[in-house]
């Protein structure tokens, strides 16, 4: 089963234990195969490249909300965002 991340800064996400169904395979997104996509990426067993998790990636609104809420990564992506040149 493949689960589904809405809120990217749902705190413990990339720490939770995966189970794949296709294999025997079992652990943390940062063990899996990374796909990056426009609006999400995709977790991948690294044994059968089954689909185990999917990350929604936050929209400016979200990335501030959770900036002003103190989650650190939040911040650092506004102060990213604020060096980007404007055109």
């Amino acid at each position: 089963m493949t689960t589904t991340i809405n809120d990217y800064y749902q705190p413990g996400w990339r720490e939770q234990l995966h189970h794949c169904p296709a294999c025997t395979w079992q652990g943390g997104s940062r063990q899996m195969e990374m796909e990056l996509h426009d609006e999400q990426s995709q977790y991948s067993c690294p044994q059968c490249e089954f689909p185990l998790l999917i990350v929604q990636h936050p929209d400016l609104a979200a990335i501030q909300a959770a900036a002003a809420a103190g989650n650190a990564e939040a911040q650092q992506q506004l102060e990213i965002l604020a060096m980007a040149p404007r055109g």
